[in-house]
């Protein structure tokens, strides 16, 4: 996959990076061609191999449709987490250095939904507010509408998936009935 000079693209767990240029570097193997990247949030600079962008994870932003896709999947409740915070914390740290938002949108509903059973550790909640970053980010680029408003969305779904439900009332007509004198 290429991707030219001005295109917005999403670099694994840094976010939305615009490529300023292609230019050759000298290694010891030759010249080799790569992307200056400048990442959006922090305003650092990367440059990546060309040839190895896509095994590195680089890729281009979602679209609207995938969009819609993530906040259903972030809405589903579904989440399988590691028990242990050893090997949760190794998975998800994994499943973060993909770049596949969906990957990182398990992440977010794991640790949200762990959130809601007990406190975080720092680590865990770092990587929850980076997932969180990452998805929001993504989300309004691909739609074009403000983080602020997707936040909201991205919140309203994790809240829908992980509040209790309500048990629904049994009838009086089908509560078994008692003797009068028990």
């Amino acid at each position: 996959m290429e991707f030219q000079v001005g295109e917005k693209v999403i670099y694994p767990n840094q976010g939305i990076g615009v490529v300023e240029g292609v230019q050759a570097r000298s290694t010891p193997e030759g010249p080799v061609d790569g992307y200056d990247l400048r990442i959006l949030a922090n305003d650092s600079r990367v440059w990546i191999p060309c040839a190895g962008a896509v095994a590195i994870g680089l890729r281009a932003i979602i679209t609207v449709a995938d969009a819609r896709k993530l906040l259903g999947q972030l809405g589903d409740g579904a989440v399988d987490q590691s028990g242990n915070w050893k090997g949760r914390f190794k998975e998800n740290s994994d499943r973060m250095r993909t770049g596949d938002v969906f990957e990182v949108a398990e992440v977010l509903k794991g640790l949200a939904s762990l959130s809601q059973k007990k406190a975080l550790s720092f680590r865990e909640k770092r990587m929850l507010d980076r997932a969180k970053f990452l998805i929001v980010s993504e989300m309004a680029e691909a739609e074009g509408r403000p983080e602020a408003v997707v936040q909201e969305s991205v919140e309203q779904a994790l809240k829908k998936a992980f509040s209790p439900k309500p048990k629904p009332a049994r009838p009086a007509a089908d509560a078994p009935s008692r003797p009068a004198n028990a």
